[in-house]
């Protein structure tokens, strides 16, 4: 009897709850929304012609009682010709890339030693690597330029221990963007190594050790490769919004680290040409998708490791 009422009952839930199908689409809807929707308007208004009176562009006109679609492709190809988006490309791919390596080369030995020490630990170390959260990201970027410009922090102490004569250039220079962006990310690459790290099984390296393998070796070939997952996601998080950057570069960087969200934000608020920053957006966004799809090729193993 009580087989039969479990039976029933869960026969009900079946019904009652949404299935497989549903809860997989509700993702896929979220993403719709907040991501394909909007692009489709920004590229939309990239092929669109510049209207003082529609910032947004004409991209469906009526002419002579019919609807006439334009597409305008010549923002385009006036990004490949101008060498200056070329440039700005190139420079935030370069700096994105840097900020990344650099993140990981700082993020992984703090992250092995949160997920090595004490279990009581742990709770305290990971509160230390997400309390700058708490503070508004303007704020600790202001602050950046307090200890880095020439009658700042940084230059005060080396003058006074006489370690220099005169204060060095660290303002709006490649290292104070590069500085900045480090400190902003490096969070977003130590989170997910943790929870990699965290999950490893011990055992394997006891084995290693078995086997004949020194420390660094049995660090090379076992816990490196189990991290992995671990660390294309660290790398995703911190390449992908470095990419298009704009609030450390315009208070730390120079004329010499121009980037992208910098040129958008000129396009849009200092031109007003829409269409333009639409394109310019777009080209940004599918260099974002490359790096992005061959970053999740390469997790696709991973994804199926047993933890």
């Amino acid at each position: 009897m009580k087989s039969d009422a479990s039976k029933r009952v869960t026969s009900l839930l079946q019904r009652i709850l949404p299935g497989r199908r549903f809860v997989i689409a509700v993702p896929f809807l979220w993403l719709t929304l907040c991501f394909l929707l909007p692009f489709l308007l920004v590229t939309r208004i990239s092929l669109s012609e510049v209207d003082i009176r529609h910032p947004f562009g004409t991209f469906l006109t009526f002419v002579d009682h019919a609807f006439v679609w334009q597409a305008k492709l010549g923002n385009y190809l006036f990004i490949l010709q101008d060498e200056l988006y070329l440039l700005t490309y190139l420079s935030s791919l370069k700096y994105a890339a840097i900020t990344t390596v650099l993140c990981l080369f700082l993020g992984y030995p703090f992250a092995y030693f949160m997920a090595r020490t004490k279990a009581t630990l742990r709770p305290t170390l990971l509160m230390m690597v997400m309390l700058p959260f708490w503070t508004s990201f303007l704020l600790r970027i202001y602050a950046w330029k307090g200890i880095l410009s020439n009658d700042g922090l940084l230059n005060t102490m080396l003058l006074d221990v006489g370690l220099i004569s005169t204060p060095l250039q660290l303002m709006h220079t490649p290292i104070s963007l590069v500085i900045g962006m480090v400190y902003a990310y490096l969070p977003f690459m130590i989170l997910p190594l943790y929870a990699n790290l965290s999950k490893r099984d011990l055992r394997l390296l006891e084995a290693a050790a078995d086997l004949g393998a020194s420390p660094w070796q049995a660090f090379w070939r076992v816990t490196v490769p189990l991290s992995r997952s671990g660390i294309i996601a660290g790398s995703m998080l911190v390449f992908i919004p470095c990419i298009g950057e704009y609030v450390i570069p315009e208070l730390l960087g120079g004329p010499e680290t121009l980037m992208i969200g910098r040129v958008l934000w000129d396009e849009f608020f200092t031109n007003n040409d829409w269409p333009m920053a639409s394109a310019v957006t777009v080209v940004a966004i599918l260099l974002i998708l490359l790096p992005l799809a061959l970053f999740g090729k390469q997790s696709g193993p991973a994804a199926g490791e047993k933890t």
